[in-house]
């Protein structure tokens, strides 16, 4: 992964950026080796952009393709592109794909969505990053089978910052509990913050979701446990990644502007606790 900077000084963000989150459909298909390399340098372009506004260096920010609901063949497609870390949602779709691209040992993957205790066996065995962290009894079943694997992993702290009851997440005010008892599981590194902004046109409402994330973040590690890391937000995805590098992401999940629109819209696949009950 890329040194991350930190940016508790940022500047002030433009206030015109506009969110995409009425894209759905519009965003090329990758069918192809080329089609891929075209559309990651259309992302990387509009990354680049979004750390000029706020005077970032474009290294700063690592992008994270997310292939939920395409194929193992789309996969290698990505793989040849140049695509080493992919995210996946779904527990049972990452381990399928881990599986059957077992001959591409530098293919690694990170768990970007909502993990189950029952799930964590699967988890610790193939995955190299989890961004979806929200409980103890996760921490705690993460970190045995992590040991048993003679494993460790990276993991994000998930905060729900849009304040929708349906989402996922740590509310901001019992996220510094959480952390002062993350020592307690040795075979998780926490590296940061992570959050879902509101599924909304309304780029302002989005961006707040993003500010109370890297703000929330400046305050916590003032006064973080050791070895506990906060310099890392993940934030940000197809729709409206340039909004939260303005505020600070250093990790942006793309998954439409980079593998293509899905078969269904945004709506559908957006994570809430309806939805991912039975991932």
């Amino acid at each position: 992964m890329p040194a991350i900077s930190s940016h508790t000084d940022l500047p002030a963000s433009p206030s015109g950026t506009q969110t995409r989150h009425d894209r759905h459909g519009r965003y090329p298909r990758a069918d192809t080796v080329d089609d891929f390399r075209h559309n990651l340098a259309v992302v990387r372009e509009r990354i680049a952009s979004a750390c000029l506004r706020v005077g970032r260096e474009p290294a700063s920010v690592r992008l994270l393709p997310v292939s939920k609901t395409f194929d193992e063949a789309h996969v290698r497609l990505a793989y040849a592109a140049g695509c080493r870390l992919l995210g996946e949602n779904k527990v049972q779709e990452a381990h399928r794909k881990w599986e059957a691209t077992a001959d591409l040992p530098d293919l690694h993957w990170s768990v970007i969505g909502h993990l189950q205790t029952n799930k964590a066996r699967q988890v610790a065995r193939f995955a190299d990053e989890f961004q979806a962290l929200d409980s103890l009894r996760v921490a705690e079943e993460l970190d045995r089978r992590l040991q048993a694997e003679g494993r460790e992993l990276d993991v994000f702290v998930q905060v729900n910052t849009s304040g929708e009851a349906s989402k996922y997440g740590l509310q901001p005010e019992d996220v510094a509990a959480f952390l002062h008892a993350l020592p307690a599981f040795p075979a998780l590194r926490v590296r940061g913050l992570m959050t879902l902004a509101l599924f909304s046109a309304e780029a302002a409402r989005v961006r707040a979701c993003f500010v109370l994330l890297r703000e929330l973040r400046d305050r916590l590690r003032q006064d973080a446990p050791p070895g506990i890391g906060l310099n890392e937000l993940s934030m940000g995805m197809s729709g409206d990644f340039e909004i939260a590098i303005e505020e600070g992401a250093t990790v942006v999940r793309v998954g439409q502007a980079i593998f293509g629109a899905r078969a269904l819209p945004d709506s559908y696949y957006w994570p809430t606790a309806e939805t991912t009950a039975s991932a």
